[in-house]
């Protein structure tokens, strides 16, 4: 063993740079992965703490008992709390101090006039407490709001609207109210709690705008007195507390606010990265093994003779096993200090594009450390693995031949397995997504599809490269020629090189295709399920946004360039035990504006007791017209209403329709989330904009839009997902490009006395450096080709899946422009790999070049 470790140290020593990309693919891949788990303990440690010390003075919490959550939604609407309970709660014994907190949706308006955050944080407003122990937010300039209209504004929402003390501005709540502002605050030491913006407001204006009526709040927040703990603080405030109400601890709530956050925001974010990191992984292993494969072949005689003077197949597979533990541990600890890098770099811009990093040191964790260097020994070794156990069975005859003739591309076993690979992969994809719609029927499909391209690789790449390289002989003469052969003439290499540069392509055609899906369904629902000529929004995703003032579309009403304005409202209830969200809206003016399909019953009779439901939810609800249906809403009460109609599509209205009359008992904050706008017989789009948007004005400004326009906004999400994933996938392909740029420098190594040959008889070093370009092209573009094949593939399985998901009509889209585009980076990618093999070439002498053995 002494012996097989002494020849890899010496073999790495002299050829070290043969192993420049292994290294460089391993340490990107680790760099990625430490990365993101150390950024995502630093966020999770820092929020911690900035929730610890925000509510550090708050020892209890009064509050609902229970949570509706619709389907979608991580956070779930609490029943209020009546304000009266003050008075039992300060009488309790060890009660120092008790304040309502309210709160509900309020938007600020910047010094551009455009809203402050609402993609994605809530955007929130609530009353000042006084007490400054029991509020979360800490006055930091300023004071706080002491007549109706005055407000304090988090730090970090100030500086992102242009809003200083004195400014006067309006809030969306959602009706707009002119606020002036009198003082800023921080959240637990930051300027905010991560992009989530408050407005604080004094008791009175708290309740009148963000409540249904006077005398509710969110909870009660309450302090402890001296030497009450705050277990003790709970179990004396139960008993005083009525059905429906329930006391957590402080603690309680501070790990709830932060489970919140990990839940809704920090899991989701670090599994997008670690799902790319995955991927940059991937591909990594196929470039590690395809560098093993080829030192492994070059050195086939220098195993042959090892073989010939006694070492055991052991000894030389281990000592291959050794030099890629070397490079595996080496890279990898490399890899670690690059993560550790790329966190501290990401703590560093985090708040310079927005997104206020909580303060404090990195943490990392044992955890984040040893994974990532578990998994770049593990990839190493493992992409090693085959190419050491076939060093291992070196013949000790094969010293005295020439190198071995790579007959993979005519491999009848290769072909056998490689069709029943793909013909299973097709059969459980069609199965999953077209007769029977199985989730899981359609992921095995999708796994197979990647393996039986692998398969097939060395195979498809023969006729591939006589494809692709046709034109080649007529456009470069024998330039182009030899460049075609060269590729040609190691199938299994080829299709191993092309193949890391494939899975990068694959994965970027899967979210192109599938985000340029997503896009033509919203088309699509929009121009089918719309009706109107105008749509009025205020466009926000996740929890931000305060919605439409519910008066905005009986304004609208009013003007004698309109026909119907309808608004759409929403609201929670459980229906039958499960929670499910409600659009609160005028019926009769729904069905004139949307596209309902089929209506069984009467929309126009819903009144106070009735309900509409789509057909889907009634099939799954088993109700008919004329059943009852059991609605539990978030103030505690319960009321049995008719089914009154049912319809057939629900994708902008929703599955449960109630009239603002039946919500109106038991209404929150209420708002619109979309109004829609016909206009009367003879108007013009323009004037009728026009007058739309002059009386919105007056209503917190929100997007007057057509419904072409409405449909692009809708998504606008999308082309900033892509965005994303593209500048993450980049990753991907600069190791998908270490990759082939390794291969062709190895391939030149072992070609080097051909090489000099051609030199010699005339060759010269621009048609050579020219050679080894389109030699590195041509892979790419089989690469590429594969690549967008089968990433158009596994997009067409993913919208299948989602549409047989959903109760949403998914419409698969291929987007030319967008894969042409692909098409052209992976080919650059393949010339800009072949740039410095070529260069090298260029510079052999060429008389050492012939004397090479």
């Amino acid at each position: 063993m002494n012996a097989s470790w002494r020849l890899s140290l010496n073999s790495l020593r002299t050829h070290r740079r043969r192993f420049a990309g292994t290294f460089l693919a391993v340490l990107l891949g680790v760099a990625f992965l430490a990365g993101t788990l150390v950024m995502g303990d630093t966020l999770r440690a820092g929020f911690d703490t900035m929730f610890g010390e925000a509510t550090s003075g708050t020892d209890a919490v009064v509050r609902g008992a229970d949570a509706i959550t619709a389907p979608g939604e991580a956070q779930g609407v609490r029943r209020p709390v009546d304000t009266s309970l003050l008075t039992a709660i300060e009488r309790v014994p060890g009660v120092a101090a008790a304040a309502p907190d309210i709160q509900g949706a309020g938007q600020l308006v910047g010094s551009d006039g455009k809203p402050i955050g609402g993609q994605g944080p809530p955007t929130l407003a609530g009353n000042w407490i006084a007490d400054p122990e029991l509020n979360p937010y800490r006055l930091a300039e300023g004071r706080v709001p002491a007549r109706s209209g005055e407000v304090v504004v988090n730090r970090g929402a100030a500086k992102k609207g242009g809003l200083k003390i004195g400014d006067t501005t309006v809030l969306r709540t959602p009706d707009p109210v002119h606020v002036t502002v009198v003082g800023l605050a921080t959240f637990g030491g930051q300027d905010g709690m991560a992009q989530v913006t408050f407005t604080g407001m004094t008791r009175a204006d708290a309740e009148k705008y963000l409540t249904a009526r006077p005398g509710q709040a969110a909870s009660i927040q309450v302090r402890a007195g001296p030497g009450v703990s705050q277990q003790e603080l709970a179990r004396r405030l139960t008993p005083v507390l009525p059905k429906g109400v329930e006391v957590i601890t402080g603690r309680q709530s501070a790990q709830e606010n932060t489970d919140m956050i990990s839940s809704q925001f920090l899991t989701l974010f670090t599994t997008f990265l670690l799902v790319f990191s995955g991927v940059a992984l991937l591909v990594a292993t196929f470039s590690i093994h395809n560098t093993f494969a080829i030192v492994v072949a070059q050195r086939t005689r220098e195993n042959a003779l090892l073989r010939a003077l006694g070492a055991a197949r052991r000894q030389v597979t281990a000592s291959a096993l050794a030099e890629a533990s070397v490079v595996a541990v080496t890279a990898s600890l490399a890899g670690l200090a690059g993560g550790v890098g790329i966190a501290a770099g990401l703590q560093a811009l985090f708040p310079a594009i927005g997104f206020p990093f909580p303060d404090g040191d990195l943490v990392i964790k044992t955890l984040s450390m040893v994974l990532p260097l578990a998994v770049g020994i593990l990839v190493c070794l493992g992409s090693a693995l085959l190419p050491a156990v076939r060093a291992g069975r070196t013949a000790p005859l094969a010293a005295l031949r020439e190198t071995a003739v790579d007959t993979s591309g005519a491999s009848r076993p290769r072909v056998i397995a490689g069709t029943v690979l793909g013909a299973a992969a097709l059969a459980a994809t069609l199965t999953g997504v077209l007769v029977r719609p199985s989730v899981w029927l359609a992921g095995l499909g999708a796994l197979l599809a990647p393996a039986s391209f692998v398969v097939l690789g060395p195979v498809a790449a023969t006729t591939a490269v006589r494809v692709l390289g046709a034109p080649l002989d007529r456009l470069r003469g024998v330039t182009g020629a030899l460049a075609r052969r060269n590729a040609l003439r190691s199938p299994r290499r080829t299709a191993a090189t092309a193949s890391a540069l494939m899975i990068g392509v694959a994965v970027v055609s899967l979210f192109t295709v599938f985000g340029a899906s997503l896009k033509a369904t919203m088309d699509q629902t929009v121009s089918r399920s719309f009706a109107g000529d105008l749509a009025v929004s205020a466009p926000s995703f996740g929890a931000g946004g305060s919605g439409l003032s519910p008066r905005l579309a009986p304004a609208l009403q009013r003007l004698p360039e309109v026909d119907t304005a309808v608004g759409l409202g929403r609201g929670v209830a459980e229906v039958d035990g499960k929670g499910r969200a409600l659009t609160v809206t005028d019926p009769a003016a729904l069905a004139r504006t949307f596209d309902l399909g089929t209506v069984t019953g009467d929309l126009n009779g819903l009144g106070t007791d009735g309900i509409a439901l789509t057909r889907t939810e009634a099939d799954r609800q088993g109700l008919r017209t004329g059943d009852t249906a059991r609605l539990t809403f978030t103030d505690g009460r319960t009321q049995d209403f008719t089914v009154r109609a049912v319809y057939g599509r629900s994708e902008l209205a929703g599955d449960y329709v109630i009239t603002r009359a039946a919500w109106q008992p038991h209404r929150t904050q209420d708002s619109d989330t979309l109004i829609a706008v016909t206009f009367r017989h003879g108007v013009s789009a323009d004037a009728g904009k026009a007058a739309v948007r002059e009386t919105a004005a007056r209503y917190g400004n929100p997007e007057v839009q057509t419904r072409d326009e409405y449909a692009r906004s809708s998504a606008a999400g999308i082309d900033m997902m892509l965005t994303l994933v593209y500048a993450l996938l980049a990753l991907a392909v600069v190791i998908a490009l270490l990759g082939i740029a390794n291969t062709l420098t190895l391939a030149l190594h072992e070609r080097t006395r051909e090489l000099g040959l051609l030199r010699a008889v005339g060759q010269t070093r621009a048609q050579l450096r020219a050679m080894v370009r389109w030699e590195s092209v041509l892979v790419a573009a089989f690469g590429t080709a594969g690549g967008l094949g089968l990433g158009a593939y596994l997009g067409w399985v993913l919208v299948k899946a989602s549409d047989g998901a959903s109760d949403t009509a998914f419409a698969f889209s291929l987007p030319p422009a967008r894969l042409a585009v692909v098409a052209l980076v992976g080919l650059a990618a393949g010339a800009l790999a072949g740039l410095r093999p070529a260069r090298r070439a260029a510079r052999l002498d060429v008389l050492r070049a012939i004397a090479t053995e």
